[in-house]
């Protein structure tokens, strides 16, 4: 979860290393530092909080040098302060490092045999501490590294500076992400590409178990054997990894309103006149039994939706499930299963851990990922890219909706394929489809009315979302999204779960929004709201026109929204509450984009 930088540089390394962290700090922002080797002397700068911390301290205390390392960091072993921040050092190593090292309570003691002694409370202090026992044992700085590397345990992306050595980094991936970028007569290594891009369009991705040894003009990689490997190096668009806000006040209001564009980029890359333009490597859907998806967060709310998709559409049984929870269950997989997985990233751990267990289990491997190089891409047997483009604020949005279109179409696809769809009615779902970029323009000019809705829903302590069909995954995912950046207290129910429980929270302090647009569902859901409304609940009904026509005028507050096919109704209504959300952040004064306690990239277990 945290983000890691290297340069090896012509100039002051300093200034790129904080312009690449705050490229990375929607990967945490817990605290911050670096460190860089000048005139042969290595030294540090750790602050705690955001980047800004930071880079104040390096107005008041500068540090100089062309070699450096540094780190944004996302608290997992210690409460995040200065003591705790990287990079840590041990005499002449200084390391930074994402992710988990499962085994450190056990080399702390082996290395208190040796009268070495931990001053954090961090995990990561011990490859530092370890690096530097093997240099103590008169090994070269690579082959101390190395020698450290082989003692871990857990997942990593680790970059190693040593004082003395300005020309010379040694970095390693285990379970976390790492890249080299080529410069002319510089290197540089980054947790993705959207930290390097300013420095170069020119990368390398390390595999699993690389250890990489990296000079200005050479770099040398030497996989889990220690045998010398070629990895394949790959230009990068650095117009598509720019990040900034193009005007608007957060990233996720600009993610947000790039909705329309990004859901219309990704129609043209799938759709070919009346046909979808999918991968001839799929599997044959009239050959696959069952699916398994796999996901976390608003990836698994994407799934949950899927689900119905497939089973209504397609007539495919689908078993959807937490990333965190499959593989410990141990599931059996048939041979005859196909093996979906989504993520953001492409590196959520969970996730790639439970792709791992699938492998050799089930008869294909599928994901639906943002990052076409991402470890999940790379492993599976067809990568879905879901054309979002870069996504920065820490709750998902356009990535969101584009995860749902590029399930929607593999749905179609799979129920084409199976003969359940013929040609004309497929060729007019696509033609709806179309018209949704349109119908998400629509949907945004209702803004005012969302976020005078949202201004008195701050207010509340509680909050309820239901939905019924399509629209539960879609309640799931708007509870999610209000507790995550306004910090309320927020669930998604089933609407007729309501009374089976989540109706005695009902009083007038606790806001319900529905979401409800007029479909073969709709009366049920009425009934559901006449329920709450009886009881004093204050009901925010989300709906098209006609929905809100036969609702009435009884209700708190009422959202209308284009009418849209049932199909492709969790799409267009995943914006309102999206804005729902952002707006009640807003009024609350909560940090929108980088919300406490949460980072992006959930790369650990």
């Amino acid at each position: 979860m945290c983000g890691i930088v290297g340069v090896l540089g012509q100039h002051e390394a300093a200034p790129f290393l904080v312009d690449a962290l705050r490229r990375l700090e929607y990967r945490g922002y817990d605290s911050a530092g670096i460190a860089t080797v000048n005139d042969g002397k290595l030294e540090r700068r750790r602050a705690v909080g955001k980047l800004v911390n930071l880079s104040d301290l390096l107005v008041h205390d500068p540090l100089a040098g062309k070699s450096g390392i540094g780190h944004t960091r996302w608290a997992t072993h210690g409460a995040p302060n200065t003591t705790n921040a990287h990079p840590h050092r041990s005499g002449p190593v200084a390391v930074v490092h994402n992710g988990i090292i499962e085994n450190f309570k056990e080399l702390r003691a082996e290395l208190a045999e040796h009268q070495i002694v931990a001053q954090t409370d961090t995990d990561t202090e011990t490859i530092a501490l370890l690096a530097h026992h093997y240099l103590q044992q008169d090994l070269s700085h690579v082959d101390a590294a190395r020698a450290c590397l082989a003692r871990l345990e857990g997942a990593f992306a680790l970059a190693f500076l040593f004082e003395g050595q300005d020309d010379l980094i040694v970095a390693a991936r285990k379970g976390s992400p790492l890249a080299i970028g080529h410069g002319d007569g510089e290197m540089f290594v980054g947790s993705d590409a959207i930290a390097l891009a300013p420095l170069t369009d020119t990368i390398t991705y390390l595999e699993e178990g690389d250890c990489a040894i990296i000079t200005r003009r050479t770099f040398e990689i030497l996989d889990e054997t220690g045998q010398r490997v070629a990895r394949q190096s790959r230009k990068i668009n650095t117009a598509a990894t720019r990040v900034d806000k193009a005007g608007h006040k957060h990233f996720m209001a600009k993610e947000i309103a790039e909705q329309p564009t990004v859901l219309a980029d990704a129609l043209r890359a799938y759709l070919d006149g009346n046909g979808i333009n999918l991968p001839d490597t799929l599997p044959d859907f009239t050959q696959v039994q069952r699916m398994t998806m796999v996901a976390c967060g608003t990836a698994y709310y994407a799934c949950l939706t899927a689900k119905y998709w497939f089973e209504q559409i397609a007539r495919l049984p689908v078993e959807v499930d937490i990333a965190s929870e499959f593989r410990y269950r141990e599931p059996p997989i048939s041979p005859a299963t196909t093996a979906l997985f989504v993520s953001q990233s492409g590196e959520t751990a969970d996730t790639l851990a439970a792709l791992r267990y699938c492998k050799g289990r089930a008869d294909s491997i599928l994901s639906v990922i943002n990052v076409g190089e991402s470890s999940i891409a790379r492993e599976s047997d067809v990568a879905l890219p879901i054309h979002a483009g870069i996504e920065i604020g820490v709750a998902s949005t356009k990535a969101f909706t584009c995860q749902l279109n590029t399930l929607l179409l593999l749905a179609l696809h799979a129920a084409s394929q199976r003969g359940l769809l013929s040609a004309d009615v497929l060729a007019e779902k696509l033609t709806q489809l179309r018209a949704l970029p349109g119908l998400f323009n629509i949907t945004l000019d209702r803004d005012p009315a969302i976020a005078d809705a949202a201004r008195q829903i701050a207010e509340a302590r509680d909050v309820l979302f239901l939905g019924r069909g399509m629209m539960y995954p879609l309640a799931l995912e708007g509870a999610l999204k209000l507790k995550e950046i306004s910090y309320i207290h927020a669930e998604g129910y089933a609407s007729g779960e309501l009374k089976h429980g989540p109706i005695a929270l009902i009083d007038k302090a606790v806001p319900v929004i529905v979401l409800a647009p007029r479909d073969a569902l709709f009366e049920k859901t009425v009934s559901n709201m006449q329920e709450v409304m009886a009881r004093g609940g204050k009901v925010c009904l989300v709906t098209d026109s006609a929905g809100a026509e036969a609702a009435g005028s009884d209700v708190w507050r009422t959202i209308v929204l284009p009418q849209v096919p049932a199909t492709l109704a969790p799409l267009l209504y995943a914006l309102p509450a999206q804005l729902l959300a952002y707006h009640a952040a807003v009024a609350k004064g909560t940090d929108v984009d980088q919300p406490r306690n949460l980072a992006k990239s959930v790369t650990v277990e």
